[in-house]
């Protein structure tokens, strides 16, 4: 039987064909769709992935120059982190969030915004060192740019790695369970309706057989009653004329005038 699978348990009507064939449609729809989503995600997940292994890298080397700077600035002036503790009133960077749309998701990014009002404790270091905190200085804001970016690609990294999986299980669970199912379901109801054609029209073939043994017998009956009915009007007839006591005219014994013998 043709349908065999996973199906919807439903009544076999064309009706109910119609409505699976469209939800068949919009799932084949809605398969394309959500493929086309996660090819973009994709191809957007591995171009992040590719800045991730860069920013990394870049964070490394930074933060090794920073250390090292700190280290210089350590053995010039000494331990400096008091006096910029108290030098330092506003913050001179600030981290600004926004929002990237790729195919839907929505994917946080951080940027790096520097205040030139900010303190930059320029008086530290001015009896030694003074070059020293200077580089120390710029190379410490460097890294902290470079953290921000690696913060935000690594924020949009793990956020499309959740979704192309929920999206890879959504196409896998369309294109494996839900489509063959709607499908063997049109297969049913379609050789169903095919068997409740062929009865119909074998019933409808029977039917006019009967009727037509009918119209037969009706006819042969009606004629065998027409000719009753005749063979039942001459036996009359006859009877009739006994019942007159009449006897039957003899040609043979009547005698012509015209004719002389």
């Amino acid at each position: 039987m043709s349908g065999t699978g996973p199906r919807e348990a439903i009544f076999p009507t064309r009706m109910a064909l119609t409505n699976t064939k469209g939800r068949l449609k919009g799932a084949q729809t809605g398969h394309s769709l959500l493929a086309k989503k996660r090819d973009a995600l994709t191809t957007r997940f591995r171009a992040i992935l590719k800045k991730v292994d860069e920013a990394k890298r870049k964070m490394g080397r930074v933060m090794q120059l920073a250390s090292f700077s700190l280290a210089e600035v350590t053995y010039a002036t000494g331990d400096i982190s008091y006096q910029v503790q108290e030098s330092v009133k506003t913050a001179s960077f600030k981290v600004k969030a926004k929002q990237d749309n790729v195919s839907g998701v929505l994917l946080p990014s951080f940027e790096v915004e520097r205040d030139p009002n900010g303190s930059d404790f320029n008086l530290t270091g001015l009896g030694r060192g003074g070059q020293q905190i200077q580089k120390s200085k710029e190379v410490y804001a460097k890294a902290v740019e470079t953290l921000v970016e690696l913060a935000s690609l690594q924020t949009a990294f793990t956020i499309l790695d959740e979704v192309i999986r929920a999206t890879n299980r959504r196409v896998n669970a369309i294109e494996h369970v839900v489509i063959p199912k709607l499908e063997n379901t049109i297969k049913y109801v379609i050789s169903e309706l095919d068997e409740m054609d062929r009865e119909e029209f074998f019933r409808h073939v029977s039917l006019k057989k009967v009727q037509g043994k009918k119209k037969r017998d009706a006819a042969a009956a009606l004629a065998l009653e027409e000719k009753r009915a005749l063979e039942i009007g001459s036996t009359g007839d006859v009877a009739d004329a006994e019942g007159t006591g009449e006897a039957a005219p003899n040609m043979l014994q009547e005698k012509d005038e015209d004719i002389i013998f």
